[in-house]
């Protein structure tokens, strides 16, 4: 099973490159990139309430989802940041090196959320191999922003 998950996450990750090609489009049509991540936005919004109608699910407890520590609800601005900085950096970086640089970002947050155990990822300490890999991560985001 671990193997379809990781299948998943990489077709979750070619999404990445289309959703900023997409949007960038779209900001050359509006002429605005603020515009075109709040339409983005908006698209999803309306596609993950249909799924969600789909789904027949019950709504949740908001009550209870209230409990929550404030910075679970803060996901959204990430997406946000994450859509309006790719549609921006996308025409300037191209495809490969704008994805390569957001792996490599992700790889140095994911090492302190794993290392620190932070919002609510087990712990997973750093060590040579990842460190290792890291490195050798941002060695070909170089190599690919220097082509």
């Amino acid at each position: 099973m671990y193997i379809w998950y990781c299948a998943l996450a990489v077709l979750a990750g070619m999404l990445i490159p289309l959703q900023a090609g997409v949007n960038a489009q779209l900001r050359a049509w509006l002429g605005s990139p603020h515009y075109a991540t709040l339409v983005s936005l908006i698209v999803s919004l309306a596609s993950m309430s249909l799924v969600c109608l789909a789904s027949r699910q019950p709504p949740p407890d908001f009550a209870a989802a209230a409990q929550a520590p404030w910075w679970a609800w803060t996901g959204g601005i990430a997406g946000v940041v994450l859509v309006f900085l790719a549609l921006v950096l996308a025409p300037k970086l191209g495809a490969t090196a704008l994805v390569a640089s957001i792996i490599g970002g992700q790889m140095l947050c994911s090492l302190v959320f794993d290392q620190f155990a932070l919002i609510g990822f087990h712990h997973h300490p750093i060590n040579l191999a990842r460190i290792a890999g890291t490195v050798l991560l941002f060695a070909g985001v170089l190599l690919i922003q220097r082509s």
